[in-house]
């Protein structure tokens, strides 16, 4: 995620959660020594719209250009009355919303996204410009949820699995903590199915017990290396018998941010982002950042 004066970039559609993820995302460039970029651009298309959907979303386009510089003014005022110090640009864009931050991520450290949770339907019929963006940014996107203006006290929860995607998460995640002064939770699920590959017909002859603790072990082992780098963040490792997205949620509740990465395993997710990033998306009540 460290990019030297790359800006933290938020996109922003003139609703109160998107004026409330500028402040988050303002909150998160100061800690980071970054500039902020606040970009408005146009609602992203859907996929089989109705002759009724497509006016709606054609009005709705019209509506977003007619009010994009009021929408600019309103986010940069906020973000500017809490921090006077920080940089702040702005930019409107007469493009889809996801294309235009996609093709901003390239030059960005961090791409924040307001606006409602991700249902599956979303991700099947209409497309959405938070599965858009987090499937293919160049770099970790955080869909913004919740109402809280600034990051809080709470904990930053990773969720590592030994993926490539999942180092570059639990990475994003121990620099974030280092900036926020947070403590940081990495969460491992393990499942007491048995793979058939194992040979094993009868569970209860695995010590699971066991299991667990070698998983405890694997995965401090790899927050202990990853978190050399950062001394001062207070870390704690967590394996628990549960579906990954459980275990996150479960270990969220009280967090100011989950990071995961995303391998794209599931299809309905939209664009291969991945079940458990998907699940994210749907149920967390706090901010979700996805790393690839």
């Amino acid at each position: 995620m460290s990019t030297s004066n790359a800006p933290v970039v938020v996109g922003i559609d003139g609703s109160d959660s998107a004026v409330n993820a500028a402040r988050w995302a303002g909150a998160v460039a100061e800690k980071l020594g970054a500039p902020l970029h606040i970009l408005h651009a146009l609602p992203t298309l859907g996929r089989n719209l109705t002759d009724s959907a497509g006016a709606l979303l054609a009005a709705m386009m019209t509506y977003q250009q007619d009010c994009a510089e009021i929408f600019l003014k309103a986010a940069v005022d906020s973000v500017a009355a809490e921090r006077p110090g920080l940089t702040v640009t702005t930019a409107s864009l007469n493009q889809p919303a996801d294309g235009a931050l996609i093709e901003v991520s390239g030059r960005a450290r961090l791409v924040v996204l307001g606006g409602k949770a991700v249902t599956p339907a979303a991700a099947l019929l209409v497309g959405s410009t938070s599965l858009s963006v987090a499937t293919h940014a160049a770099c970790p996107v955080v869909a913004y949820r919740g109402d809280r203006p600034e990051p809080g006290d709470g904990p930053i929860v990773v969720g590592v699995d030994g993926s490539p995607a999942a180092e570059h998460a639990l990475a994003a995640a121990l620099e974030l903590a280092d900036r926020l002064g947070a403590p940081l939770r990495a969460v491992r699920s393990m499942s007491l199915h048995v793979p058939a590959e194992t040979g094993v017909t009868i569970p209860f002859v695995i010590d699971w017990e066991a299991l667990e603790a070698a998983e405890l072990t694997a995965l401090t082992e790899t927050v202990d290396k990853a978190a050399r780098r950062y001394p001062n963040v207070d870390a704690k490792c967590f394996v628990e018998v549960a579906s990954p997205a459980k275990a996150l949620m479960q270990h969220g509740a009280d967090a100011q941010l989950v990071v995961v990465g995303t391998r794209g395993r599931n299809a309905l997710a939209g664009v291969l982002l991945g079940s458990t990033s998907l699940n994210m998306l749907h149920h967390s009540r706090v901010p979700v950042m996805i790393c690839r």
